[in-house]
């Protein structure tokens, strides 16, 4: 094999020609046979073969691992843009063309760039998930749930900005709810305050027990929010305001308890105001009473030891407290005209009280019963009533008219004569209307009786009766004027037939000088005028003995209503329905 490429003197460097070169001087000087000399060389052509096939290997390979390089940067891109919901990227090459390596030049920016987008999108996932995972768990009733639980897995595999929309929605969603949650809660919360500091509990305990953070210490954002919180705060809500509305009304009842034994024992002022904190919500509201401690348990027991003392004080007054009702009762009777027999019904009260047989609340209550059936009767009677006063008013002014008229010196210059013919003018009118006045008062008599069954009786006398007998007095008396007339007209006649035989006479009628003061008659008179009272007592004048008579012979005995004894003495009416009233002349 002849040596070729000796070496190059002007790149002075040794080439394999060169080597060669000195391989062929050395075997030339040896003495290497041919034979030695081919087998050499064909072991340094076999050498060369295998290292250009060990660089071939190793560049294949290279170029392999670049290509799948570019796949795997491929594949990677394209399941970037998929997580992140993008599909094109401005910086990835349109064209794929050049070389490997270019090729991966060109893609990796993009990809770095991707992973970025990435690493913020997997942070802003993780940080939504994080929060809504908390606001789950504050609702759950956990408020640690976080820390129990770790940071919320992302997945990678969609981050697009549709999905991320989706987690800020319900993200919003649960902060609103969240919110709604805590103002319920810091409402009860604060509904719990009022509440306590009205009854005079411990806010803190009672809020407490509830839930620990709903103190006042824990920051606004930090208090449960659960179902359960809000469940054992609406029942304690509830559970307060009843207790307020039982405490409102045992203060109530116990308010009204001192009202009535202050009034029953004419309890001062000065010792009434002590408790205007307990009267000031007797007609109260539950929603009114909002002071602090207006309904304590203390204010309560305070209340109820006054009113077990002032129990203990009229049991100790009770005589005085059931006489003063007593005389209560009478002084009713008395002014709607109805007899009774208080010295009597004193002494049944003295009995009782004595005995023990009857509570003490009983008697009064039973009393106080009385009084109201009482009240009732005199309303009954008022339209009455105030008819009998005019009539007697008119009677009076009828007395008084007729002595007037009797007066032969009324119409004299004497003092006050003008203020009497006034009177008398007034008295006249009056008198005209009586008639029609007993009649009303007939009838609304008769319409009582029959819707009561009982007469009705004025001071113990039946009124029908009074009418009657002032109906035929007052007939007796128009005949006796009758009489009169007729016996003046006789007189007068006489008179004139003696002065035409024998000449003019003084006439003896009445003696010359006398003169009668008119004024106003005591009540009741001779001409069957009745008296103010009715009552037909033994001072009055005899004109009423046809009514006593007639009382006697008629009365009938009423049972006495409870511990007073009325004696009501029933009289048949001697009013015919059919036999008309005299009028007056």
């Amino acid at each position: 094999m002849a040596v070729t490429d000796a070496q190059n003197p002007l790149l002075g460097e040794t080439t394999c020609g060169s080597l060669l070169q000195k391989l062929q001087e050395i075997w030339d000087e040896v003495g290497e046979s041919d034979e030695q000399r081919d087998k050499m060389l064909l072991q340094l052509e076999q050498d060369c073969l295998d290292v250009y096939k060990r660089k071939v290997e190793q560049a294949a390979k290279s170029r392999a691992q670049l290509l799948q390089a570019l796949s795997d940067a491929k594949l990677e891109l394209s399941t970037l843009l998929s997580a992140l919901g993008e599909k094109s990227f401005v910086g990835i090459p349109e064209k794929t063309s050049g070389t490997i390596k270019e090729q991966l030049a060109a893609i990796a920016p993009a990809l770095e760039q991707l992973w970025k987008q990435k690493e913020e999108r997997v942070e802003e996932f993780s940080d939504v998930q994080s929060q809504i995972q908390k606001i789950c768990g504050e609702i759950a009733g956990n408020l640690n749930f976080n820390d129990q639980t770790g940071t919320p897995a992302v997945d990678e595999a969609d981050l697009s900005l549709k999905k991320l929309d989706e987690y800020h929605a319900q993200l919003q969603e649960l902060q609103k709810e969240k919110s709604e949650r805590l103002h319920k809660v810091l409402d009860f919360v604060s509904t719990v305050h009022d509440l306590c500091a009205v009854l005079g509990m411990d806010f803190f305990s009672t809020v407490t027990e509830v839930h620990p953070s709903l103190n006042d210490t824990t920051s606004v954002q930090s208090k449960s929010i659960s179902n359960d919180t809000l469940s054992r705060l609406a029942k304690t809500v509830l559970a307060l305001k009843e207790d307020k509305k039982q405490r409102l009304h045992k203060l109530q009842e116990l308010a009204t308890q001192l009202i009535d034994l202050w009034n029953l024992m004419d309890t001062p002022i000065e010792e009434r105001r002590l408790f205007d904190h307990v009267t000031c919500n007797i007609s109260a509201s539950v929603d009114e009473v909002t002071v602090p401690g207006a309904l304590a348990l203390d204010l309560i027991e305070q209340a109820e030891v006054e009113v077990e003392r002032l129990d203990q004080l009229k049991a100790s007054r009770m005589k005085e407290i059931a006489f003063k009702r007593q005389a209560e009762l009478e002084e009713i009777f008395a002014h709607a005209h109805i007899e009774i027999d208080p010295e009597a019904a004193r002494e049944k009260i003295m009995a009782l009280i004595d005995s023990g047989n009857v509570e003490p609340t009983e008697l009064l209550t039973d009393m106080d019963n009385q009084i109201a059936n009482a009240k009732e009767e005199a309303l009954s009677r008022r339209d009455i009533l105030d008819k009998v006063e005019k009539w007697m008013s008119a009677c009076e002014e009828e007395s008084w008219l007729d002595d007037y008229n009797r007066d032969e010196n009324r119409y004299n210059a004497s003092r006050g004569a003008h203020l009497n013919l006034k009177r008398a003018e007034k008295a006249r009118i009056l008198v005209n209307k009586i008639p029609a006045l007993v009649d009303t008062l007939v009838a609304k008599t008769r319409a009582w009786e029959e819707d009561r069954g009982i007469s009705f009786t004025y001071d113990g006398v039946p009124l029908l009766a009074m009418l009657d007998e002032y109906a035929m007095l007052r007939h007796e008396r128009e005949d006796e004027k009758r009489r009169m007339r007729d016996q003046k007209k006789y007189n007068e006649q006489q008179n004139t037939e003696q002065e035409a035989i024998f000449g003019s006479r003084p006439s003896p009628a009445r003696p010359v000088g006398t003169k009668k003061v008119v004024g106003p008659r005591a009540n009741g008179g001779a001409n069957g005028t009745p008296s103010r009272r009715l009552s037909l007592n033994a001072h009055q004048n005899g004109a009423r003995s046809a009514v006593k008579d007639g009382k006697r012979d008629n009365t009938r005995p009423v049972a006495p209503v409870n511990y007073v004894a009325i004696s009501k003495d029933d009289a048949a009416s001697h009013v015919s329905g059919t036999d008309p009233v005299p009028a007056s002349p």
